[in-house]
């Protein structure tokens, strides 16, 4: 069975914000609702999109903290 590779397009990207941690104005916010947040202002930043039509959101950890480490995936 082969696939057909789609095409792909950014049309949106945000961030959140960084505190200090472990006594930062962030240390009783889950990281998913923080997340939830960044999802919803990339989709505000991008009024022409159709919402129905995202398939895949690609989430990065670009400082990871606390019990994961290094490896995100824990």
């Amino acid at each position: 069975m082969s696939r057909q590779i789609q095409d792909a397009y950014i049309v949106s990207a945000m961030r959140t914000p960084v505190g200090k941690a472990p006594r930062g104005i962030f240390r009783n916010t889950r990281p998913d609702d923080l997340l939830a947040h960044a999802i919803r202002a990339a989709v505000a930043a991008a009024p022409g999109v159709d919402t129905s039509r995202i398939d895949d959101a690609i989430i990065g950890c670009a400082m990871p903290e606390g019990e994961q480490g290094m490896n995100v995936a824990r």
